[in-house]
């Protein structure tokens, strides 16, 4: 066997190409470069810093064995970012910024920004893609982008941050931010009119285009048609496509399935609720924003409080800070209890152990098997979906899942998440039995309530 660096590199990524999704090894892999590679030490060369720990975090297990599979060999694995790995370039010449413009029907909320979105385990990778994104709109393999996720969880801050980020740097000129409804009113409005022109010259010529909450579009066959053309043309043009939704793409109502297609022929990332950590720490954001100083246990408490979305936890913490400055009286657990008595009756947390009996039921599959070790096919797949299920519908951190689940290593449940978010995406029937599972999951948590 050929001991050369790039034979070597090149008969790995042979192998992880199977192993991994293609989109995963698209987006991840194929991107690194070799800089070292030998017995003791490989060096990866990646597109810059957040690519390297992303690698680091996620896809170090799956490098480590293949490498050994292929060479034997139980090297150290470091990673540079592609900056980093030529220090002697000069800088381009500093030139002023093109005038970027934003041509949309709604302005940008400048409170939505990427400095203030609060990132945890549950919208990670959708914060990443879309930071992606904003840094090079058009140029990456993330086109489009669709981020989906329940009502309150950040699509709509992350869509709008990403179109605030490229006015700020000018990575796209002409950025179109619309609700899929208003697509639709200003499709109808030009027909009414008499004058598409106009329509088609503002959607058609973005550098980005920026459409929430695509579920609601009323597609009649011509606006179904004319956004399917509006998105081929700025596709083909190497223009930035960015969606959101409140389900997966093959979850989606009323859609021609050659839209469906085009919608999943990019990167399609989720949002879950947030773990009570990422809880305190929107808690403890909203709070400096309005100029609120809380003492820790008054976050936990809020927090604690709801475990649904972010807007409920903003609406939460307004509520007691009004309560308090009527009342002259410090924010404390009392006044927190006193204002919000009811929460946790309303907003009762979804326990591991409720996501586990319900899979078990719903497969007949018993419990000590789902946690157990056996590798057979429904026993695994039942795992995985109950993985999911724990990670997007509990408070519990990856690493807590893990050990309720035989003593499982965070990346197992992270490995698991990724299986059953696929499937979501690539089967309508999977994707509806998951919505069952869920159902089911929270109809036990509310009796045990």
């Amino acid at each position: 066997m050929s001991h050369d660096p790039a034979s070597l590199w090149q008969s790995c990524l042979a192998v992880l190409k199977k192993d991994l999704h293609s989109q995963s090894y698209q987006t991840w892999i194929e991107p690194l470069t070799i800089q070292h590679f030998d017995p003791n030490q490989v060096i990866l060369v990646a597109p810059d810093a957040f690519f390297c720990d992303w690698v680091d975090e996620h896809y170090l297990p799956s490098l480590e064995s293949t490498v050994y599979e292929v060479t034997s060999w139980r090297p150290e694995f470091s990673f540079q970012p592609r900056s980093a790995h030529h220090p002697t370039e000069q800088p381009d010449p500093v030139k002023p910024l093109p005038q970027a413009r934003a041509v949309s029907s709604f302005a940008l909320n400048p409170r939505y920004r990427f400095d203030n979105f609060i990132v945890g385990d549950s919208n990670e990778f959708a914060f990443s893609a879309a930071r992606a994104v904003a840094e090079a709109p058009g140029k990456t393999s993330f086109n489009p982008l669709v981020i989906y996720s329940g009502v309150g969880l950040g699509k709509t801050h992350l869509l709008q941050a990403i179109g605030d980020y490229c006015l700020r740097n000018g990575t796209a000129q002409n950025v179109v931010y619309v609700t899929a409804e208003k697509f639709i009113s200003d499709y109808i409005t030009s027909i009414r009119k008499r004058d598409t022109a106009q329509f088609v010259s503002t959607y058609r010529s973005a550098d980005l285009l920026l459409v929430d909450d695509i579920q609601f579009f009323l597609l009649t066959e011509g606006s179904q048609r004319e956004f399917f053309h509006t998105f081929n043309v700025l596709f083909q043009n190497d223009k930035q496509i960015v969606l959101s939704a409140d389900c997966a793409p093959p979850s989606l109502k009323g859609f021609e399935p050659r839209l469906i297609s085009r919608f999943q022929c990019g990167l399609v990332a989720s949002i879950d609720s947030p773990d009570l950590e990422t809880r305190i720490a929107i808690v403890n954001h909203k709070a400096e924003l309005q100029g609120v100083e809380l003492s820790q246990d008054v976050a936990i408490h809020i927090a604690e409080a709801h475990a649904t979305n972010v807007r409920e936890l903003e609406g939460a913490l307004t509520r007691v800070t009004a309560l308090a400055k009527l009342t002259h009286r410090p924010i404390t657990t009392d006044l927190v209890s006193q204002m919000l008595p009811s929460l946790k009756a309303q907003s009762k947390e979804i326990q591991l152990t409720e996501v586990v009996e319900s899979c078990s039921a719903h497969y007949g599959i018993t419990r000590v098997e789902i946690i157990g070790s056996s590798r057979k096919k429904e026993i695994a797949n039942a795992r995985h979906v109950s993985m999911y299920l724990a990670k997007t519908m509990t408070s519990a951190s990856l690493k807590r899942i893990g050990v309720e689940f035989g003593g499982r290593d965070h990346s197992t449940v992270i490995h698991a998440c990724k299986k059953v978010e696929v499937l979501i995406q690539s089967h309508p029937e999977f994707a509806s039995e998951i919505e069952r599972l869920r159902h089911r999951v929270e109809t036990s948590s509310t009796r045990a309530a």
